[in-house]
């Protein structure tokens, strides 16, 4: 008999929600951290990240609608808001190179409300943008934030509270197949075996997949996130201000003063170099801060007072931007998910998902496109696009 019903490697924000969805489903689970809870090493932790329906495709845009949903279910059972909706707005030159008809149509065919707005009347309800006559953006209302490193805790929380077995300092040594169909993983010196094994590592992906003969054309990047005091508060406060994407390319994207007083969030996405997980530095990276120096000086001046901090990241990409979450086609009782740098808003939806394909072995919910197993994953040296 199996110890376990599944266990989860990896307990950031993907994992982290598979173990409260799994255990949520009366199943035996044991969750795996190779570092401490709440640790920083990774892509998961800080304050904030943004929530939005807008999004470029419609399976993406059906995707961030039951986001919302399952962020709800959790937000019940913790007693604790996760979700604040601030509104958010896609911002962009014309002819940028994040063209922004893709997103009203993929919203239009979800019933999703949004606005077109221009350049004047972006800087009617937000002074603070100093554009110019040829951007233009999207306003959707639903837009918002993630309480980034509260919504995981809640996630572990409710996980004990629902039976699970949660434990850090618990690096993966070992993953393989073993008889009846289970998997037997060897962990922070213990073995422990189960019927079904999920794999939300993250940067740590391509080491625990290679213990199944399985690898794919990932790149980690380390990324920087940097609060500055912003010179005009007022105009960035909580309630006042939008989370907001520049749509072109570089692509920057902020926040109104969340997590941090008097402080406003702005960084560059996917801006960072190529690391690897296990020497990655936490210094700052000086391009990603010229470059966020120079937007904010000609785009948005007021937030660009002393900075207070900068903190990194690290984004598990695919060569496509678009997710994996699957299982293994030669291991079935394996289910995987990547979140190529943009999950952490889908994270609950992608743990209940990786839950119904592990224990059901399907999903009701369109992931087709982010199957494991799709051509560019194939690949040996794939083009890249990382624009989302």
């Amino acid at each position: 008999m199996p110890d376990f019903d599944a266990i989860v490697v990896g307990l950031g924000g993907i994992g982290s929600a598979a173990t409260y969805w799994l255990a949520k489903r009366g199943a035996r689970v044991l969750g795996l951290e190779q570092f401490e809870f709440g640790h920083s090493r990774g892509e998961s932790h800080d304050h904030s990240r943004i929530i939005r329906l807008s999004y470029v495709t419609p399976a993406y845009v059906r995707l961030a609608k039951q986001a919302y949903v399952a962020w709800e279910s959790l937000e019940r059972d913790a007693g604790e808001q996760l979700v604040f909706r601030t509104g958010g707005l896609d911002i962009g030159p014309r002819d940028g190179a994040i063209p922004l008809d893709g997103y009203a149509q993929a919203m239009r065919a979800c019933d999703v409300p949004f606005e077109w707005l221009d350049a004047a009347e972006i800087r009617a309800r937000w002074p603070a943008f100093q554009i110019a006559g040829d951007v233009h953006g999207l306003f959707q209302e639903d837009g918002g934030i993630v309480a980034a490193e509260r919504a995981t805790a809640a996630h572990q929380r409710m996980s004990r509270r629902l039976g699970a077995v949660l434990r850090e300092n618990a690096p993966v040594t070992r993953v393989r197949p073993a008889g009846g169909g289970s998997v037997d993983v060897e962990a922070g010196g213990e073995s422990y075996r189960a019927r079904k094994l999920v794999v939300a590592a993250g940067p740590w992906s391509a080491r625990i997949l290679q213990f199944l003969d399985t690898r794919l054309p990932l790149e980690v990047t380390k990324e920087q996130a940097m609060y500055f005091e912003a010179r005009d508060l007022a105009r960035f406060e909580f309630g006042r201000f939008p989370v907001w994407i520049w749509m072109d390319d570089p692509s920057f994207y902020g926040f109104p003063v969340f997590g941090e007083d008097g402080a406003v969030k702005v960084t560059q996405d996917a801006g960072g170099l190529p690391v690897d997980p296990e020497t990655r530095t936490f210094e700052e990276d000086p391009e990603i801060t010229r470059r966020v120096t120079d937007f904010l000086t000609r785009v948005l001046p007021g937030a660009l007072g002393p900075r207070r901090s900068i903190k990194t990241c690290l984004y598990t990409l695919t060569p496509d931007r678009d997710f994996v979450i699957d299982r293994l086609p030669e291991h079935p009782n394996v289910a995987v998910a990547i979140g190529a740098g943009h999950a952490f808003k889908f994270a609950s939806l992608i743990g209940r998902i990786l839950g119904e394909i592990a224990l059901d072995g399907a999903t009701p919910s369109d992931v087709a496109a982010f199957a494991i197993d799709r051509p560019i994953l194939q690949m040996e040296a794939p083009p890249k696009t990382y624009m989302v």
